[in-house]
């Protein structure tokens, strides 16, 4: 948890101005940052203010922003800049808008660095098999829990088969608490969804290891 805590620090002096999240992406959306160069967009990626992204046609990228959880979903080809709370369209058509549950953007904001630590943790930099059994939670605490779990069933209602949203949801509510066995099946289930991507196979073999 401290390494979690250095990471996450790291990252909040060096990108102060994140402002969202990139959680889904088909096809080859390119981004810009300041006078930087075209960049390839990846999944799971944060969203700087004045970011400029660039989609062809066929390819779609989906940004979540922290603060108001504003979802956009844009389709190209197309192009957009990153505002603070809302992008603002370049070209192309607009996005399609839906809204996540306030506790859920504070929670997806930490993706990338469990991400980080996972793969610290497969190469060895942070693994510790044979962990303790799970902590006993105050009443407080297990209302937290149970509360993410019933916002995780209304938003896994709502979201499409693929979309993992949910599931990263409450594996950062889980994760807070080191419920490792609890998580086995929430990154089980996000892997069934995205077989494909490396970054999810990574969280769940970091909570396999840590739930031996």
């Amino acid at each position: 948890m401290a390494v979690l805590g250095a990471a996450v620090s790291f990252q909040a002096l060096g990108q102060a101005a994140d402002v969202g999240l990139v959680n889904m992406l088909t096809g080859d959306v390119s981004y810009q940052s300041a006078d930087a160069a075209p960049a390839k967009t990846q999944v799971f990626m944060k969203v700087r203010q004045g970011d400029r992204f660039t989609l062809p046609a066929g390819a779609q990228v989906r940004v979540v922003y922290f603060d108001g959880g504003r979802q956009e979903t844009w389709k190209g080809p197309g192009a957009f800049r990153a505002g603070s709370r809302q992008s603002e369209p370049s070209s192309g058509s607009p996005a399609e808008v839906t809204r996540l549950p306030a506790t859920v953007p504070h929670r997806i904001s930490q993706v990338p660095e469990l991400i980080q630590i996972a793969r610290l943790g497969r190469s060895g930099g942070v693994q510790v098999r044979g962990t303790a059994k799970a902590p006993r939670l105050t009443a407080e605490q297990q209302a937290e829990v149970a509360s993410a779990r019933d916002t995780y069933r209304k938003l896994r209602a709502q979201s499409a088969d693929d979309d993992v949203t949910p599931e990263l949801y409450l594996y950062t509510v889980l994760q807070d608490y080191l419920l490792y066995e609890d998580m086995k099946p929430v990154a089980d289930d996000m892997v069934k969804r995205l077989p494909n991507n490396a970054d999810l196979q990574e969280l769940r073999t970091w909570v396999v290891s840590k739930a031996q």
